[in-house]
């Protein structure tokens, strides 16, 4: 850290008169915010390769788990999922002074790619540790966050959300650059979480911490709303009673209110729901208006056949719609004139709104996972009820959730979870986690997190996997997947519990591809085939789905033609074939697929007269398909 003077401030502190100096202006800037724009906006040379012998149901799941820093990633996806993401939920580093945060080099050499795709330089230092002590503490976790939430705001639907996850260190400077990149009209609120008592207070006891809220398009939302889940548990316990007691409405309500009171604090914001008449379930609203000038008009009471109080304020509904209620018995009246009358609010009506304060007790989160896996190998995992809550309220039927700080895989689950509580849902995750390398992060760790470390290590060697944080969240999910099923095995027979696991790497292309103007004529015969001599017909593949706007969760089919593998995917929005020596056959039985796309290999044609046909077979069985060549 170099120490300077801003000689602006200083003639302003010893002057009594306004100093000209650079121009004033409202804005929220800090040290390399201009190399942080540069960053989202740059191109990258990079690709996703699929991993089949990692995943899980490969051929038929609808969800991804990607390895790589997530910037590049987002990038990757960008066009093949733009305005495509209903939901985004992260929990990035918090910055608080001994947590790792993404090392990036804003200046990085496209040379430089390939060695830091796999996030560590011969140094081990793609992740550092962002000290307090440290003159740019706050200014490399501002570079770190920008440019991913600018890339990641193009992923969303015009109804889309974000929620960001963070504590008092970060959440003032979170919430500027949140302003500035989705708009301070978006800004949909701030959770407050309330977790377990700080174990080591200072002055005052930090017990919380926040997840900011912003839309897309405020514009765009509708009232938020969610069926109550504690509402249901007393549908269901109300439909019991009423097979155990057939008509005897009393008889029912009486062992209702007394069920509601041995589990009032489960049904704690419902426990008022105990009236029952013969259309279920209710509570006695409030009739009178919120503020003066309602309606006044008579109401008879149907006993005493006298008018009935009137409120203060008057009747918060009009007199057509009183009569309604009245006559669907949605109105309660006392034993006599004198009683205020009520509205009955039914039971299938309760909905709970999103609050800005939540209580969960950290501690629940991390048993729920050690249940699952082992104890102690990963620090604070999210609350899969706290995350259900949130989702809850924003997403629908089959929307895209993702998460690119996945860690421990937390999103994966609750989804898994929300899936199998509503068949036909169908909602599908996106996480993107880099592979940090244990080993070198017990380099560095201390205390509690160095034991937390070597725990996983233990845990990783015991089911024989690599020590990467991205292990332990796929392995996670696993369990969490093999546990739905296990649990309700009668509903989850159709939940999808697979992920398609995906890896960063260089470009399958060789250079050349490219940078034709910086290889020379000599070497062009080196690159008879433009594609690396590492790389499959699935890298190609996948390469190509992005390229062209196929959602890397689509269906894929393959089918042999004359020994050459042919690739459908999407039903026939993209047909491939990456093998050597195609003939006239295979060309001819992909045209008459009529895709939208139609992909080769440069070096795909078995020889020139098959060249010469190509363009002719598709004008013959598919002049509207598009084809491209690699």
């Amino acid at each position: 850290m170099k120490r300077s003077i801003d000689f602006d401030k200083l003639r302003q502190l010893l002057s009594s008169d306004i100093v000209e100096g650079s121009e004033e202006r409202y804005q929220f800037t800090w040290p390399d915010k201009r190399k942080a724009i540069l960053a989202a906006n740059a191109p990258i040379n990079a690709t996703l390769r699929p991993c089949q012998e990692e995943s899980v149901d490969f051929d038929t799941t609808q969800n991804l788990y990607i390895e790589g820093d997530n910037l590049d990633v987002l990038k990757c996806l960008k066009e093949t999922y733009l305005h495509k993401v209903k939901m985004i939920y992260i929990d990035p580093p918090y910055n608080t002074g001994k947590d790792f945060i993404y090392g990036d080099n804003f200046s990085e050499k496209s040379e430089d790619y390939l060695s830091n795709s796999y996030q560590y330089d011969e140094q081990g230092n793609r992740l550092t540790t962002n000290i307090e002590t440290n003159g740019r503490f706050h200014t490399d976790w501002l570079n770190m966050i920008y440019p991913r939430l600018k890339v990641a705001r193009d992923l969303l639907t015009e109804d889309g959300v974000i929620f960001i996850s963070i504590d008092d260190h970060e959440v003032e400077n979170l919430r500027k650059i949140c302003d500035e990149i989705f708009g301070v009209s978006n800004f949909t609120g701030c959770i407050v979480l309330q977790t377990a008592t700080d174990n080591n207070p200072r002055q005052i006891n930090t017990e919380h911490e926040y997840i900011l809220c912003y839309c897309k398009n405020k514009e765009a939302q509708d009232y938020w709303y969610a069926d109550s889940e504690k509402a249901k548990l007393i549908q269901n316990k109300y439909q019991e009673l009423k097979e155990k007691y057939q008509k005897d409405i009393v008889e029912i309500q009486t062992e209702l209110r007394a069920w509601i009171k041995d589990n009032k604090d489960e049904l704690k914001g419902v426990a008022h729901y105990d009236n029952v008449d013969y259309k279920g379930v209710f509570h006695d609203g409030d009739i009178a208006n919120t503020t003066f000038g309602g309606y006044e008009y008579t109401i008879l009471h149907p006993v005493t056949n006298k008018p009935c109080k009137v409120p203060e304020k008057g009747f918060r509904f009009p007199e057509e719609t009183m009569k309604k209620m009245i006559a669907d018995d949605d109105i309660m009246f006392g034993t006599d004139e004198t009683t205020l009358i009520k509205p009955k609010k039914r039971l299938e009506n309760a909905k709970e709104v999103l609050r800005s304060v939540i209580y969960e007790d950290g501690r629940s989160s991390t048993k729920q996972f050690e249940s699952l896996m082992a104890r102690d190998i990963f620090q604070n995992p999210k609350s899969t009820s706290i995350l259900c809550r949130l989702f809850n309220f924003v997403i629908e039927k089959d929307d895209y959730v993702m998460d690119f700080f996945s860690g421990s895989a937390s999103t994966a689950e609750t989804i898994m979870r929300l899936n199998s509580k509503h068949p036909g849902l169908n909602i599908k995750y996106i996480l993107v986690q880099i592979p940090e390398n244990i080993d070198k992060v017990i380099e560095t760790a201390k205390d509690k997190a160095k034991k937390t470390a070597k725990n996983a290590i233990n845990f990783l060697d015991s089911i024989n996997k690599p020590h990467t944080i991205c292990e332990i969240g796929k392995e996670r999910i696993r369990r969490a997947g093999a546990k739905i099923k296990a649990d309700s095995p009668l509903t989850t027979q159709h939940l999808d519990t697979g992920f398609r696991v995906l890896k960063l790497d260089s470009s399958n292309m060789k250079d050349v591809f490219y940078s034709p103007k910086e290889t020379s004529q000599l070497e062009l015969f080196r690159y008879v085939d433009n594609v690396k001599d590492d790389r499959t017909s699935e890298d190609l593949l996948f390469q190509v789905m992005l390229e062209l706007g196929a959602t890397l969760d689509s269906k894929i089919e393959e089918s042999v033609v004359d020994g050459k593998t042919i690739y459908n995917v999407a039903d026939g929005y993209l047909v491939a074939c990456f093998d050597q020596k195609v003939t006239d056959e295979v060309v001819t039985a992909i045209a008459k697929m009529q895709p939208t796309y139609a992909v080769l290999r440069d070096t795909s044609l078995a020889n020139d007269a098959t060249a010469t046909n190509f363009e002719q077979i598709f004008k013959t069985y598919a002049p509207n398909t598009t084809t491209k060549i690699l």
